[in-house]
């Protein structure tokens, strides 16, 4: 579903829409206000990059950051929360992952975690592996799955 089809079935269903985005730095919230009439549907977007930013901004726990790493889906659970907790959202979509170069045997390129918080439901958290096709690629598929998320979110 293209941005436009997200954001006009959110309008239907009277729902808001808020991101959090570690490595795609903001890249769902470009692809959604690039469409000529959103802001009635987004209502925000937090680019939070450093784990500081994520505590200060969304709330993420320093005890999950320690014990999970940021590119966890732990840490991807609290963004999406933390997003619909200091907005006026319905619906957020988090993204924290390792875009490249670089990595490790653990948590190697290309490994994105991603959380769907939607008021009254509980959160959906999930890991993708998209390989290590280079830091631009990575970063838009995971641009591209985020929307996906939100695809399924407004369609239900």
């Amino acid at each position: 579903m293209a941005p436009a089809d997200i954001l006009q079935a959110a309008r239907y269903w009277g729902l808001k829409i808020a991101t959090a985005e570690s490595c795609t730095g903001g890249m769902v919230a470009v692809a959604l206000t690039d469409v000529a009439g959103s802001s009635d549907v987004f209502e925000r977007g937090f680019v939070t990059y450093s784990n500081a930013a994520k505590q200060a901004m969304l709330g993420v726990l320093a005890e999950t950051l320690a014990t999970h790493g940021a590119v966890s889906e732990p840490v991807a659970r609290e963004m999406a929360e933390g997003a619909l907790a200091h907005s006026e959202a319905d619906i957020a979509v988090s993204i924290t992952g390792i875009a490249g170069p670089g990595g490790s045997e653990f948590k190697p390129e290309g490994r994105v975690c991603f959380g769907l918080a939607q008021r009254g439901k509980i959160t959906e958290v999930e890991t993708v592996d998209f390989g290590a096709p280079g830091r631009s690629k990575v970063r838009q598929a995971a641009c591209d799955h985020a929307l996906a998320l939100l695809s399924a979110a407004v369609t239900l």
